[in-house]
């Protein structure tokens, strides 16, 4: 910490953002008392899968995209072969447009509990790590580790393993499941839809910060189910649009102390992921979702960013009951995948990873190969908004001792479950004061 008599200015630099996926800093400049600069700065290397892809066939790119990111690895599968079956006029229905959002729901329970109890809920229940409130609540660590065994379970027989899928394919997949097999993962998801709810009540009991913020909320909206795949872009500004539209609206920017690009909306920033998902498909939610989110007792729209631990919690509900009722239905298809006529063209398309909604964009060339990829993850989507929200939640801690400002700001920025990898600590504080 360094302050200088006459200016007071204050910068609280950290170092190394953990415990989440990739590597990031935060630093953070005050003059006079008053929050001057906030940056988050994502210094993970760049995202090369896009010059990757270059000159790959078009059959190659689920699984390449697949290894961006471990934990969300089906979203980029499915925004890819969405693209690329919008170029090629491949239509997928019935069991297999199911069976895709069945291993959707399974990439959303492995990811949303993950966060819920090992990642954000030591948070609200003052310990440092999973590990360390495991040590009082042994049975609810117990119980979410169940809850993810569930999705990775699902992952594996439609995947082919619970991490970095190898099933999916353009046009389907290359082997689809038995009725016996998913028969066979009902006992346990009846488990873990009892489980879920009660995650929603416990998480619902937290105690939270009065931190209430004026989003744009993003996020798909189908006319007749949660999303996943496919719907258009609805944003509460009103901006309705199909993914074809999606570079006409939403700009990417170089920040000049981050490698991760941040993206706007019409130049202004705005909210993807749970929290934006459920206060704009509420009413696609299931009744025992509609009932779980309603005992809560927490009013719709929810601006608070805390909240998204609740809207996770409501979505591994849902995602849980989709996958049995899709498993009631499940009849396997003729074929694991229908076929597909290369032709050249670009294709956009947008599903919703457990962050947030996830662009892609290729052209094609009459071979099948991929002459040009766009990726835009929900995190650099999200950048913008966490550093509006730091900006907003500062003033209420600088008067707290640098190891406490730094504990406030890590868990306003695990609200977001950024897309950075692990580690043994989240924020190393370094206060310098100038003199």
């Amino acid at each position: 910490m360094s302050e200088s008599k006459e200016t007071k200015t204050r910068t609280i630099a950290v170092d190394l953002i953990a415990r989440v996926e990739g590597e990031g800093a935060l630093r953070v400049t005050v003059k006079d008392g008053v929050v001057q600069d906030v940056e988050l700065r994502i210094f993970e290397p760049p995202r090369f899968f896009e010059a990757f892809l270059v000159g790959r066939h078009y059959d190659e790119v689920p699984d390449i995209v697949a290894r961006i990111c471990g934990i969300c690895p089906v979203a980029y599968q499915m925004s890819a072969v969405h693209a690329l079956e919008q170029i090629f006029a491949v239509s997928v229905e019935g069991a297999l447009r199911d069976l895709r959002r069945m291993i959707y729901c399974g990439e959303w329970i492995e990811s949303h509990t993950l966060h819920v109890y090992m990642l954000h809920a030591p948070d609200f229940l003052g310990y440092a790590s999973a590990i360390a409130m495991a040590k009082d609540h042994p049975e609810i660590v117990t119980r979410g580790l169940r809850l993810k065994k569930a999705g990775n379970a699902l992952m594996t027989l439609l995947g082919g393993r619970s991490v970095h899928p190898v099933s999916v394919k353009v046009g389907g997949f290359s082997r689809v499941p038995l009725r016996r097999e998913l028969e066979g993962l009902k006992e346990e998801l009846l488990w873990a839809r009892d489980a879920a709810v009660e995650t929603v009540r416990w998480v619902a009991g937290f105690d939270y910060p009065d931190f209430a913020q004026d989003y744009t909320f993003v996020a798909l909206r189908p006319p007749d189910e949660y999303p996943f795949n496919e719907g258009p872009i609805l944003s509460s500004g009103g901006v309705k649009i199909s993914a074809v539209e999606f570079e006409h609206h939403f700009r990417e920017e170089q920040a000049p102390y981050s490698t991760a690009l941040q993206c706007r909306l019409n130049g202004a920033s705005y909210l993807v992921g749970p929290l934006a998902r459920l206060n704009l498909n509420h009413d696609h939610l299931s009744p025992l979702g509609k009932l779980a989110l309603a005992d809560t007792r927490l009013s719709l729209p929810l601006c608070n960013p805390f909240h998204a631990i609740v809207a996770r919690s409501v979505e591994i509900l849902y995602a849980i009951e989709e996958t049995l009722r899709i498993i009631d239905r499940y009849e396997p298809p003729p074929s694991p995948s229908v076929p597909v006529t290369v032709r050249a063209g670009t294709g956009m398309a947008c599903t919703e990873a457990p962050r947030g909604i996830l662009y892609h964009r290729y052209r094609v060339d009459g071979d099948g190969l991929i002459r040009e990829a766009k990726i835009v993850p929900p995190t650099s989507q999200n950048q913008r908004r966490i550093e509006e929200d730091l900006r907003a939640y500062l003033p209420s801690v600088l008067d707290l001792s640098n190891e406490q400002a730094a504990m406030g700001c890590e868990k306003v920025i695990r609200c977001y479950d950024p897309c950075i990898s692990c580690a043994t600590h989240f924020l190393k504080l370094d206060i310098q004061r100038d003199r």
